[in-house]
């Protein structure tokens, strides 16, 4: 079975919102087996939005369209699925009761315009809605299923999964398709391909597909199978394949994430975690911070952007500023050894470099950063030559930190 998403609204056309409705959607129809070839997005015009709609109509066997369900004018995806599928719109005195009765409960006065959202399409099944005032709609037709849901997506979420899912799961039978990523640091995507290129020629089920992203890389295996247990087993083996040929460049699997995963091993080996930045100004410990429970492990974070502060703050020695600069792996070095003698820490790591787009010179252009790690295991220094823009050299430095950090840990890394 395919299906095809269609997304309603100016706003995701103009980039004000992020449209996470289809990533939703795409994982819940990929879990039941069922295949997304397109995604659509198209703004508050009727017309467009009835060419989008009759486009994927004759291509896809279900339609699900989000947003367009409000109160106002320019929601307009009732009107234009009615007149796509020639199914005339007529008020419906129990769903405007439905709509009368949540807007009393949440102590909102019933606006008159209100009334537009208890217009039901000739022959549609209305989907409670106990989260808005927008009920959802489905109307089987021609062998063809078309889903209307809300927006929002507090409500369209639980909308899907009560009412849509066990409708789709009845019509396909519940093959799945199960997808397992495994998060990759370390390398480019290229040359990441090179050292997988036989597993991914020999592809057929499961299917290989890497995705690059700032400082990572993502190689996602994908199996399809009459059951998640099946599925697993035929994605297992090939994972295994892929293990023992890159080894410690896979950092995790799935959500985690570099901050995630050397929190984890911080928190086995009863570690506590400190920082020293400088370039970065406080972007690693945001990563950090963004993991939940991370203050089981991380107690200080100091960002020392002056020679002075780095100083007088960490213990970083005055000669080692003339000699070598702040920039050097000198100075790295002794900021991480400073943040763990100052916090009380047993890890320390620090960031020294030049984030651009000024600042750089002939021995140290735009992109040279210092990273460091003091670890009972040991300590480490690491120069990186990065390109990019500012915001994309401070993020991939933090990467490349908190990698160092784990590799060490780990004992992965010649010191």
């Amino acid at each position: 079975m395919i299906a095809e998403i269609v997304a309603v609204g100016t706003e995701l056309l103009l980039g004000q919102i992020l449209n996470t409705n289809a990533q939703f959607l795409a994982q819940e129809l990929a879990s039941l087996g069922i295949e997304v070839y397109y995604q659509t997005v198209v703004g508050d015009n009727l017309k467009r939005l009835v060419q989008a709609f009759q486009q994927a109509w004759r291509r896809s066997q279900v339609v699900i369209l989000t947003g367009g369900l409000g109160p106002t004018t320019d929601d307009l995806t009732r009107e234009a699925v009615a007149e796509a599928l020639q199914c005339p719109l007529s008020f419906r005195e129990d769903v405007w009761q439905e709509i009368c009765s949540y807007m009393q409960r949440s102590n909102h006065p019933i606006p008159e315009n209100n009334r537009r959202q208890a217009m039901v399409p000739a022959g549609a099944t209305v989907l409670p809605n106990p989260r808005g005032t927008a009920p959802g709609l489905i109307i089987e037709k021609e062998g063809r299923l078309a889903v209307l849901l809300p927006g929002p997506p507090r409500e369209m979420q639980p909308m899907f999964s009560d009412h849509v899912r066990p409708r789709l799961v009845q019509r396909t039978g519940h093959g799945v398709i199960l997808s397992r990523s495994l998060r990759v640091v370390g390398i480019g995507e290229s040359a990441l391909e090179e050292k997988i290129s036989d597993l991914i020629a020999a592809q057929a089920n499961p299917t290989i597909a890497l995705y690059a992203s700032l400082g990572e890389v993502q190689i996602r295996v994908t199996a399809k199978a009459p059951t998640e247990d099946r599925a697993r087993e035929l994605i297992a083996p090939v994972e295994t394949s892929i293990r023992k040929r890159i080894g410690s460049l896979i950092y995790g699997c799935g959500q985690d994430t570099l901050a995630s995963v050397l929190g984890q091993l911080l928190r086995e080996r009863g570690y506590k975690l400190a920082l020293a930045e400088s370039c970065t100004g406080g972007l690693l410990g945001s990563m950090i911070t963004d993991v939940p429970g991370s203050s089981d492990y991380f107690i200080a974070g100091y960002i020392t952007y002056s020679n002075e502060v780095k100083q007088t703050l960490l213990g970083v020695p005055e000669e080692i500023i003339a000699r070598d600069g702040a920039v050097s792996a000198a100075c790295a070095q002794a900021m991480a050894a400073g943040a763990r003698k100052v916090s009380g820490a047993d890890v320390a790591i620090a960031i020294t470099g030049i984030a651009g787009p000024a600042g750089g010179t002939p021995d140290k252009p735009v992109g040279t950063v210092y990273v460091a790690v003091d670890a009972p295991e040991g300590q480490l220094v690491e120069r990186l030559s990065l390109r990019g823009e500012r915001a994309a050299i401070r993020a991939r430095s933090a990467k490349v930190a908190l990698n160092l950090a784990r590799l060490l840990l780990l004992q992965e890394t010649k010191r």
